[in-house]
């Protein structure tokens, strides 16, 4: 498994448009989904990656913790799913059930969400405050397989907790690291 970081899109961008369907329900999730929400969680996840498998029971439990909040969560999975059958909707889906996940799993099937994220790793998070400005992005624990620390999600969830709570977030923030997003062939971004 190829180490790969992610890009540390600079604080401060603008929420990125996306407009894509939820594996679970198969309804169209876009920003507008989570209006009147104090922040946005945005997770870039698939299947088969042993990072998002050693993280996956903080990542439900995250979405339970701040179901009923105003932290809304989307998941979008942007791997090629020719190459990697493992992270089909259909597979997608059985995931979301099998964890009870509190949030939608979406697809995107064009990269084209990916991309406009500079998402580079699964898994990645991008934190959004109420004005859909970017003010985290990074890991969420410094733990990875086969480190021995334990995943708590501290990172992340101080970063959560001071946006929900009016603070500023932390500018020491550190890259996450996970399995490359797995670009169809041909689509591979300049960044990555």
């Amino acid at each position: 498994m190829a180490l790969t970081y992610s890009t540390m899109l600079p604080l401060g961008t603008p929420l990125p448009e996306f407009a894509l369907p939820d594996v679970v329900t198969g309804s169209l999730i876009t920003p507008e989904t989570f209006a009147g929400k104090k922040a946005l969680l945005v997770i870039f996840l698939c299947r088969h990656c042993p990072y998002v498998m050693h993280v996956k029971n903080e990542l439900a439990r995250l979405g339970r913790d701040y179901a009923g909040t105003s932290l809304g969560i989307v998941a979008i999975s942007s791997n090629d799913p020719k190459q990697y059958p493992e992270d089909r909707p259909e597979s997608l889906r059985a995931m979301a059930q099998e964890l009870g996940l509190a949030f939608p799993v979406c697809f995107d099937e064009s990269q084209e969400a990916a991309k406009a994220f500079t998402a580079a790793c699964t898994p990645d998070f991008f934190l959004f405050n109420q004005d859909r400005r970017l003010v985290y992005r990074g890991q969420l624990d410094d733990s990875r397989p086969g480190n021995g620390k334990p995943v708590t999600g501290r990172d992340l969830r101080a970063a959560i907790e001071a946006v929900l709570h009016d603070q500023p977030v932390s500018p020491i923030q550190h890259p996450s690291a996970g399995c490359s997003i797995k670009w169809k062939p041909g689509n591979e971004p300049a960044y990555g």
